[in-house]
């Protein structure tokens, strides 16, 4: 076994696409709209699904905005380098919550972005 996808629900789906794509360097891997549903998957991700874990952004079409809810956590991303990663996603035009840095009580170097519908982000750096 292991984990194919997470779904999040977005409000506007261009606008999350070009942010997990243009700010975070993901692709889209695959959409598919579902008129009787009234709703669009859209798949993204750095890879191929049948290698790694992708994210399902789910857009109800007469939805455009969804409370977080406080059971949510955060997804994690392994960046090279959590410095230049803020750095990067800022000049993209991403928002930066928590600049990278020690995690409290530890070492490992970490940051959070937001995403347009205020989904957290971790990067977590990994040499």
């Amino acid at each position: 076994m292991r984990i194919l996808h997470t779904m999040l629900r977005v409000g506007n789906l261009e606008r999350s696409i070009d942010f997990y794509t243009t700010v975070l360097g993901m692709q889209v891997i695959r959409s598919t709209e579902y008129p009787t549903g009234r709703f669009t998957n859209t798949f993204v991700g750095y890879g191929d699904e049948s290698q790694g874990a992708v994210l399902e952004l789910t857009y109800n079409w007469d939805t455009d905005h969804y409370e977080i809810g406080t059971g949510y956590g955060h997804i994690a991303l392994a960046v090279e380098n959590a410095y230049e990663a803020c750095d990067k996603i800022r000049e993209r035009g991403g928002k930066v919550t928590r600049e990278a840095g020690p995690m409290k009580h530890g070492t490992t170097v970490i940051a959070f972005v937001e995403d347009p519908d205020g989904y957290k982000i971790e990067l977590i750096q990994r040499k």
